[in-house]
Parts: C-alpha cells; structure tokens; sequence
C-alpha cells in the first residue's frame, strides 16, 4: 500500500508511503487523490513526512490537486521534512506555493483539528 487516507474531522489526511514520489507513481497518486476530492473532501493534508525526494511529475501531480481542491472552496497544506528538502522543490518555489508543515499534528492544527482520534469501541 502507498497511499492511505484517513479522516480527522472533515480533514482528510492521505499518508504517502514512498522514500521517493516519482514518475512511476504520479498518474496513481492524482487518481488516488482526485477520487477523495470527488468524494466531497476538500480540506486535505498530504503527509509527505516519509518521502525524502519528489520529482517535477509527481510535485505537478500535487500543484493539480491544489487547483481541484482551491476551485472547490477547499485548501492543501503539506507535511513535508524541511531538514532534507527536495532540491526541486525549492528551485521551483513551491514551498512557497503550499503551506508546509514538519509534524502532522501542526497541519491538522491549522485546520482547527486536533490529531487525537477519540478511542474507539472495541466488542471482546
């Protein structure tokens, strides 16, 4: 599994599980994404913590969702590791463009969110 989404309120959080989002998983990504954004989820965190480099294909991937999710009245905010910061996406000022965040619990915070899930009932 790459990509995994789960929800905080009316925050979805979708985890990216790869060390590198390239050309090869770029198109499944979008998809993947623009599935939840249809869905009716337009306030979304893409948690990138793991990720240690991005590519032009998969950043353009994540410029698109922003457009889809800024025309619906919606946001994007990024959980990026700035201490190894993809040289592309500097140079390409797009952490300019997203709001980046280095813990998931600040990014949820911006949306008023707090990552603390209630417990859940379990039957025994």
């Amino acid at each position: 599994m790459e990509f995994k989404s789960e929800n905080f309120s009316d925050v979805t959080v979708i985890h990216v599980f790869l060390t590198r989002a390239t050309l090869a998983k770029a198109v499944i990504f979008k998809d993947y994404v623009a599935e939840i954004v249809d869905g009716g989820s337009i306030k979304i965190i893409i948690d990138l913590s793991i990720c240690e480099y991005i590519d032009s294909t998969f950043l353009g991937a994540m410029v698109a969702i922003l457009k889809k999710v800024n025309s619906l009245n919606g946001d994007l905010r990024l959980v990026y590791n700035k201490e190894v910061p993809s040289l592309l996406f500097v140079l390409t000022r797009m952490d300019k463009v997203f709001k980046t965040f280095t813990a998931l619990d600040d990014a949820l915070a911006s949306f008023n969110v707090s990552g603390n899930k209630p417990p859940s009932l379990s039957w025994v």
